[in-house]
């Protein structure tokens, strides 16, 4: 599980960079104020709303500057990433101040991907998306959101393109990133991703080590506001361009179902599961792949022993909150990745049947055809064995023993 190498333009730029720091000249730095500044001038705006989410900001930028071991590339995208979120979130709220009938927009019944990474629930929401019916964020949208989309040019606006350049140009600094996960700006987008937009999400963790970060983010954090920005930002995204309903996914959702379920008291939740270990030794090396663009510290088995702890609280808390019955049976399906990769469309059929909703005849042959044109390894097979986490397998076997009764999630061949 050896770091990927980047190309020699990045080396030679890091090396640079390095040097211009040995120096002490301040290159690129992490600031907080900065960052709003450049935030504001960009724009032309200067309400960010609710100043809570400055808390994150303080947090995120003082882990990356003081844990991440950033090269000079990876404090480019520590700078880029922040100035991204805080110029939409400027954006998002002075649309909803000049349009204050976005926040009359109903989000009803939600459908919610709630399973681990590397559970299958990528391809879970890219079938579900092929149904008219179900409303996902496209990864065009999610990115530039403003201003909002519109239903006419939904699968034509020119940020589609935009979108699909900055993620070819990342692909060219990790060309093997899409083994692991292929992007698209017409794919469907994590809502991980926009909960950034309040400086409070474990997406930044998968990017760079912020350890001090994270721990904020999974135990301190305010995520009742966080949910209650979900919402927000799901109005703004459908009110010029509805759906039926909206399908939505990410892994981090699990650490924080208590809020969620307060924010969307309707929604229903499909919780996909698989063997912990095969999912901790595939993310590991998933973010030993993502470090490596931003810096050239990667130790494999801190990584590994970071995720079996972050993975292990969110396999505690979905125990904790499935025992409570906060949800009706009606309310969540459970499906195990090896029946579903098995047969992907009688997993969508038992998803439509549970939630008593009509799988037409043309959407289920358009989702066959997808499966059939998007094997797992189309763009090549993600390798990874247990034994190159440097962890020792008893002892995490032991560890998720709990959710693995509960939820009667086989065990792997994990290697």
């Amino acid at each position: 599980m050896q770091p990927p190498s980047i190309p020699l333009g990045a080396r030679v730029l890091n090396a640079l960079g390095g040097a211009v720091r040995d120096l002490g000249v301040p290159l690129l730095p992490l600031d907080p104020e900065g960052a709003l500044e450049r935030a504001r001038q960009e724009t032309g705006l200067s309400d960010f709303g609710d100043d809570a989410f400055r808390e994150g900001l303080e947090r995120l930028l003082e882990s990356a500057e003081r844990e991440a071991a950033l090269t000079t590339i990876g404090r480019m995208m520590v700078r880029q990433e922040v100035q991204r979120c805080l110029v939409n979130r400027l954006q998002l709220v002075d649309w909803r101040r000049r349009h204050p009938e976005i926040a009359e927009e109903r989000i009803e019944r939600p459908i919610m991907i709630v399973g681990q990474g590397r559970t299958g629930t990528t391809i879970l929401h890219e079938l579900l998306a092929l149904d008219p019916r179900n409303r996902v964020p496209m990864t065009w949208e999610v990115e530039f959101p403003c201003p909002p989309p519109e239903r006419d040019s939904h699968a034509t606006d020119p940020r589609i393109e935009k979108t699909q350049r900055t993620l070819d140009q990342s692909e060219r600094l990790i060309p093997d990133f899409k083994k692991i996960h292929r992007m698209g700006a017409q794919l469907p987008q994590e809502c991980v991703r926009f909960m950034g937009y309040e400086l409070t999400s474990i997406l930044f963790s998968t990017v760079w080590r912020i350890p001090g970060y994270t721990q904020w983010a999974l135990h301190e954090a305010d995520m009742t506001r966080v949910y209650r920005a979900h919402r927000e930002f799901l109005q703004h995204l459908q009110w010029r361009c509805p759906g039926e309903r909206w399908v939505l996914k990410t892994p981090a959702h699990l650490w924080y179902m208590p809020q969620l379920i307060a924010e969307y008291p309707d929604a229903r939740f499909i919780q996909t599961h698989r063997d912990p270990l095969k999912i901790l030794s595939s993310m590991t090396s998933l973010h030993v792949v993502l470090r490596k663009m931003a810096s050239d510290d990667i130790d494999v088995t801190e990584i590994a022993r970071e995720w079996s702890t972050w993975l292990n609280l969110g396999y505690e808390r979905s125990v904790d909150f499935r025992s409570s019955g906060a949800l009706r049976d009606d309310q969540v399906i459970d499906m195990q990745f090896h029946r579903f990769v098995r047969d992907p469309l009688a997993g969508i059929r038992d998803i439509y049947a549970h939630f008593d909703l009509e799988l037409e005849p043309r959407v289920a042959s358009r989702m066959r055809a997808y499966i059939e044109n998007n094997p797992d390894d189309r763009d090549g097979r993600h390798a990874h064995q247990f034994a190159e986490t440097g962890l020792d397998l008893d002892e995490e076997r032991e560890k998720v023993r709990r959710y693995q009764e509960f939820f009667d999630v086989p065990s792997e061949k994990v290697g």
